[in-house]
């Protein structure tokens, strides 16, 4: 693992940005392309030492690198990553992992036929604050996970909404930001099997929703719940509170709590709670914080990315762990658009 790991990026946006300066802040890794037509991605290109491509085949017949990172749209997913198990390269696609199910489930099953490394760019997972409230979780200290509880509230500037895209079914918070902590809620508490959702666009009129209340029922019979906008100045949310991205203002505040029949956590923060008496309501309660070491979590994926690309570990998050978190979401769209609205829906096997 100690020879230099060749990685392409699709996609110049933001996150396929995102992955060149991670990739450039490690030794061992190199940007060896750049696939984007756009005129703008060729000079990035140069300015990064990377050779430029308009087009996927062509990049993979000329250069043939060791991984590819895949941050181009989501209706573009699947069709690129074909390409990629096709050409037998380990490939990292951006969450989610397609447009819908249907068409993540193809490429997921292509992956597993063929025995593809197929990753997805659920990054959160990679945070050392999420693996320590995880081993907090496996290890029994809160007892039997009974509730979790989780917010995303946040605000989006006016001119987010100058891409007319962004006022359109499809881009609303529930596939854009909520998807991000189902992935999450899913790790730590469990598979999903049954979702409750309500939808508005109360805030800001747009033809998609604007904020969003879900009820979700865990495999273990745990229950959760979910509430969500883009229109609330609030510091409860993932971004506002796990200080993952400078771009954001950090807050001392949690988005997650999870109770057990032992004690509760609080994440990001992970105050850990407990009864050490013994548990009852009129028993003194007491906390302590567990610290963990600032890691970004886009470079940690792309050093477990280059370790499953070397077969030394198994994937995080796998095609199939991307395409149950897509699932879930699909349900709640489905419960907020039943009539009557907020029909209970069960997630699909996947």
């Amino acid at each position: 693992m100690a020879d230099t790991f060749n990685i392409a990026v699709v996609g110049a946006g933001l996150m396929g940005k995102r992955h060149v300066e991670a990739i450039q802040s490690l030794a061992n890794m190199r940007v060896a392309a750049i696939v984007d037509p756009s005129e703008a991605a060729e000079t990035y290109a140069k300015s990064a030492g990377a050779s430029w491509h308009a087009d996927i085949s062509d990049m993979i017949q000329a250069v043939r690198p060791d991984g590819i990172v895949l941050a181009t749209p989501n209706r573009l997913h699947v069709d690129h990553g074909l390409q990629c198990i096709e050409a037998r390269i380990p490939v990292l696609v951006e969450k989610p992992i397609a447009a819908d199910v249907q068409s993540a489930a193809t490429l997921v099953e292509a992956a597993e036929d063929r025995n593809a490394k197929l990753l997805v760019g659920h990054h959160r997972r990679h945070n050392p604050i999420i693996q320590a409230a995880k081993r907090v979780i496996d290890d029994g200290r809160i007892g039997r996970i009974i509730a979790a509880q989780a917010m995303c509230w946040l605000i989006k500037p006016d001119d987010y909404f100058d891409a007319a895209w962004r006022r359109e079914p499809g881009a609303g918070p529930i596939f854009i930001n909520l998807i991000h902590d189902l992935d999450l809620l899913r790790y730590l508490c469990g598979e999903i099997v049954s979702v409750f959702a309500l939808e508005s666009n109360i805030a800001r009129g747009n033809a998609v929703e604007d904020t969003a209340a879900i009820a979700l029922q865990f495999q273990n019979g745990a229950l959760g719940t979910i509430t969500l906008s883009d229109s609330v100045v609030a510091p409860w949310s993932w971004e506002m509170t796990a200080g993952e991205n400078p771009a954001y203002p950090q807050t001392d505040e949690a988005c997650y709590l999870i109770g057990g029949t032992h004690g509760a956590i609080e994440v990001p923060g992970l105050r850990l709670w407990r009864q050490p008496q013994g548990r009852g309501w009129w028993e003194p309660i007491t906390s302590e914080t567990i610290d963990v070491a600032p890691v970004d979590p886009i470079t940690a994926q792309l050093r477990h990315f280059h370790a499953v690309a070397m077969g030394a570990e198994e994937p995080l998050v796998s095609g199939r762990e991307g395409l149950r978190s897509l699932a879930v979401v699909e349900a709640i769209k489905r419960s907020a658009a039943s009539k009557p609205p907020g029909e209970p829906q069960a997630v699909l096997a996947t």
